[in-house]
């Protein structure tokens, strides 16, 4: 059996991806060679990502934060657009994502749990304004931090940081998706951050594919691995499920 195969006879898809899923839109992912973990910065990236740096280098991290993680001009690729038109024909039931870029949404995919939260979404931390990150950009003060307009505290980013502990609402309903799948395709992640990686431990369904161009440390637990680019392989099964 195929993957082309697989999603035809399935109602009940789940994705699980990570930041292989946005490469193909120009986002860098974190530890292949031209990851984000490989630039040079004064520290690690895991620290500058942590919530206790957010908090002790206010300066440092949004430098980090808004010339690493923020891609404004990104744009849905073939793996978004193939998983929205899946939603749309009514058998993929739920995206878990670990990417914080808001590309499935703009792609039109409208059941998304992102466990990391999302760049698109803003809070001060004083007054709980909410604010989108056209505001972030506009609302930063001389040293770069964006501050709220009405009482003056830092604005946060909704995006989870190390240290920090995921939303419990967002992974319940992930863990729920991923148990009522009879199909799970996961793509574009190494499955070595937890505690998402574990979700796939909550599957108990048909058929387990994953589609990555590195191996990963769960590939002999799957029915299928694909090492291949993402958005060309879920381009490929979804023209031929549309052919017949």
């Amino acid at each position: 059996m195929s993957l082309k195969e697989w999603i035809q006879e399935s109602n009940n898809i789940v994705f699980f991806g990570g930041a292989g899923v946005s490469t193909e839109s120009n986002i860098p992912d974190f530890r292949s060679d031209n990851g984000l973990y490989k630039k040079k910065y004064p520290y690690p990236a895991e620290v500058m990502l942590s919530h206790s740096f957010y908090l002790s280098h206010p300066k440092e991290f949004f430098d980090f934060y808004f010339n690493q993680m923020i891609y404004q001009d990104a744009k849905p690729n073939k793996a978004h657009i193939a998983l929205a038109k899946l939603e749309e024909i009514g058998k993929l039931k739920a995206i878990v994502t670990q990417n914080i870029d808001g590309l499935h949404q703009l792609a039109g995919s409208k059941c998304v749990y992102e466990l990391h939260g999302s760049v698109l979404r803003n809070t001060c931390t004083h007054c709980q304004a909410q604010y989108s990150l056209d505001d972030m950009m506009k609302y930063r003060d001389s040293d770069g931090i964006p501050r709220c307009p009405k009482c003056g505290a830092i604005i946060k980013p909704d995006v989870v940081l190390y240290e920090e502990g995921l939303d419990e609402y967002t992974l319940y309903s992930a863990v729920h998706a991923i148990e009522q799948a009879d199909l799970l395709i996961v793509g574009g992640t190494s499955l070595v951050v937890y505690p998402a990686a574990g979700l796939i431990d909550y599957f108990h369904g048909k058929h387990l594919v994953l589609i990555n161009k590195e191996s990963t440390n769960m590939d002999s637990k799957a029915d299928l691995v694909i090492h291949d680019s993402i958005g060309k392989v879920l381009e490929d099964s979804l023209c031929e499920v549309y052919v017949k």
